[in-house]
């Protein structure tokens, strides 16, 4: 295996981990055993834990992307269509896992913005670019007449990424889809709706 499959490897595990136990919870050396690679050789693919946590983010970010692109970008919908089957897709893959984990990103923004600059910088980044997606889908809406446009699409972009990370907060604590049924429904029912009146 080479160096950069060894290094994959490890952060698809610690990524892994970490989903579940949180960033600070998640050791080098649990890393290293879940990946078959040897003690004391994290350092010869990663300078430091923040070096792989910097990675870690570019690893969770692949991820989201190709999920957004794959919904968003669905040309065989409409982009009310597309946006609102993210959403409920999103609600039934969490109810089939027991309503854990929830989002990567938003996980470690939480857990390590105050610890880490670096860390935090790199999540930014990610954060940015889901905000982005989401915009790009609410322009179109607006352009294909869906949507009337009275909202600024970078604005309901933002409130909609920070709703949907709030409910998965609230689905985590009360172990219920619950609050990301209310969400979908708030969104799709009355906010967009009343935007396209």
């Amino acid at each position: 295996m080479s160096k950069e499959e060894t290094r994959q490897l490890i952060l698809k595990n610690g990524a892994r981990l970490v989903h579940v136990k949180g960033f600070v919870n998640t050791g080098i050396q649990e890393i290293l055993d879940a990946s078959s690679v040897p003690k004391g050789s994290f350092y010869f693919y990663f300078k430091s834990k923040e070096d792989f946590g910097r990675a870690l983010v570019d690893h969770y970010e692949t991820f989201i992307s190709a999920m957004f692109d794959k919904y968003l970008q669905d040309a065989s919908r409409t982009p009310l269509e597309r946006m609102r089957r993210f959403f409920e897709d999103s609600c039934k893959f969490y109810e089939s896992n027991n309503f854990s984990s929830g989002c990567p990103i938003g996980n470690l923004s939480q857990e390590m913005s105050d610890i880490s600059v670096p860390i935090r910088e790199k999540l930014h980044e990610t954060y940015l670019k889901m905000k982005s997606a989401l915009q790009t889908c609410i322009e179109e809406a607006r352009d294909q007449g869906e949507i009337t446009g009275r909202m600024d699409p970078g604005m309901l972009a933002t409130f909609m990424l920070n709703g949907w990370e709030g409910a998965l907060i609230d689905m985590k604590l009360s172990k219920s889809i619950t609050p990301l049924v209310i969400f979908t429904d708030m969104l799709f029912g009355y906010i967009l709706k009343s935007d396209s009146q």
